[in-house]
């Protein structure tokens, strides 16, 4: 870890939401949607440490589905739509509420798990 200056919790979280490498900041963290790389490509970090497990699935399962449960039960006491509008109205905001998080929470995780030198 020579040249590389420890970082803030906040600075280790800014670099898990951009999907950066948690030592460098430089480095993709990414090779695709949510496969990880082997190592980083600028200051070669080994991401075989990397084990962010079920909890990035697992807070935004809760916090999406406080969302959008919340939202169904006030469409459904204010206007009480048929069945199939519930359907069209929540199953995108299902897909988006937990599909575009989930890179960026993993990434976060990721990052927090390297800055305090989480291990197995």
């Amino acid at each position: 870890m020579a040249g590389y200056s420890s970082t803030t919790v906040t600075e280790s979280a800014l670099r898990g939401l951009a999907g950066r490498c948690p030592r460098c900041g430089k480095g993709k963290l990414f090779a695709g949607f949510l496969n990880l790389r082997p190592a980083c490509d600028v200051c070669e970090l080994d991401y075989s440490f990397i084990d962010s497990g079920d909890g990035p699935a697992i807070f935004i399962i809760m916090i999406a589905g406080a969302i959008v449960v919340t939202a169904a039960l006030i469409v459904e006491v204010k206007y009480q739509p048929p069945l199939w509008l519930h359907a069209a109205l929540w199953l995108p905001l299902i897909l988006l509420t937990t599909l575009l998080p989930l890179r960026a929470m993993k990434a976060v995780l990721i990052a927090l798990q390297f800055h305090h030198k989480a291990g197995g």
